[in-house]
């Protein structure tokens, strides 16, 4: 095993550091102190060609402006929340609408625009980078001095783990996630739409126009939303459908049941496996692009990577699913999510 932490730029006078593990058998991960940003999964294919099967941008001015949250660690809370406007205990809290009329991803300045404090513990087949910083109370208006702590287990055996802690000294929301966007194609070489998928859900949460939910579930049974067999991402991806028109294609909740999420390449042969104790996934295809240059010295590259959200519902109209998300004072909140890669036969 090898690491490294090297200084790739700064922020309001802080230094942006790459920290850097990396295997003999190929498997390479790389995590930015700013906002915890995953830059880099190094995996090799059916032929034992190392590439990135993350997408990202060219140079260090992408992450700091990162509009697409790219690899990001993502809170207080994923997702959008209706009208930028929540409730707790009878007090009525108002939110930054940095989504049209909701609030998105933790607000204006969420945990991805965070510098976190770093440590690690390292052994001979794992490396854990330990991601920690506090969140004072009324920050984007959430209430609550909050105290958050992200470990990225990195073994050997081609596995992260992603394990989500926090505390808070008043009741509060918190609803965390991970916002990599992954190409199993490897180094950006077909878009996703090339790639199969496969979901172990029977609902996604239904979603109004402004793509938050509404409180009711549809089945995916005949829907361009059944992924319970292993299905070509592309298949029906533009088929005429409200949901699929809302979102231009995958942006929703599925819930989930016992089982994994798993993607495939069968060019590459790379696949992918996520576990999670979370309640659903949003998965989101990226169906928009930002005007940024990515690592393959490329722009607008839509479709070329597909983002699975592990966490709980998203808040939607009259507040449904809030409770989902609430933090009670003193108490831990917890979400462990797992990646393993490997190769199909």
């Amino acid at each position: 095993m090898i690491y490294k932490k090297t200084t790739v730029g700064h922020l309001n006078d802080k230094e942006i550091i790459a920290y850097n593990i990396s295997y003999d058998n190929g498997f390479e991960v790389e995590i930015l102190n700013l906002g915890g940003i995953i830059t880099k999964i190094i995996t090799p294919d059916k032929d034992n060609n190392l590439e990135n099967i993350v997408v990202g941008y060219k140079d260090i001015n992408g992450y700091i402006e990162n509009p697409s949250y790219m690899g990001a660690i993502i809170g207080r809370t994923s997702g959008r929340i209706y009208n930028g406007k929540i409730s707790i205990d009878n007090k009525e809290y108002r939110l930054s609408k940095n989504y049209g009329i909701n609030q998105g991803h933790g607000g204006n300045v969420g945990f991805n625009k965070k510098i976190y404090d770093v440590n690690y513990i390292k052994n001979e087949d794992e490396f854990k980078l330990i991601f920690s910083c506090k969140s004072k109370d009324l920050e984007e208006n959430y209430p609550g001095n909050l105290d958050v702590e992200v470990t990225f287990e990195i073994s050997r055996n081609f596995k992260i783990k992603q394990m989500y802690k926090a505390t808070s000294d008043k009741k509060t929301l918190v609803n965390m996630t991970n916002h990599s966007y992954f190409n199993l194609s490897g180094n950006l070489k077909n878009p996703v739409t090339n790639q199969y998928m496969q979901i172990n859900s029977d609902f996604i949460l239904e979603l109004d126009t402004t793509s938050v939910p509404t409180g009711n579930y549809i089945d995916v049974n005949n829907t361009p939303f059944d992924f319970r067999k292993l299905k070509l991402i592309g298949r029906d991806i533009d088929k005429s459908h409200n949901q699929i028109n809302i979102g231009c294609g995958y942006d929703h909740p599925f819930i989930l049941n016992k089982g994994k999420i798993h993607l495939e390449d069968k060019i590459s042969k790379r696949a992918m496996d996520i576990k999670t104790n979370q309640e659903c996934v949003v998965v989101y295809s990226m169906n928009f692009t930002d005007d940024l240059v990515l690592y393959n010295d490329k722009t607008n590259q839509r479709r070329f990577g597909i983002c699975f959200e592990t966490q709980a519902p998203p808040i939607g109209q009259n507040m449904c699913f809030l409770e989902r998300s609430i933090l009670e004072k003193d108490r831990e909140y917890t979400q462990i999510t797992e990646y393993k890669f490997y190769i199909t036969e």
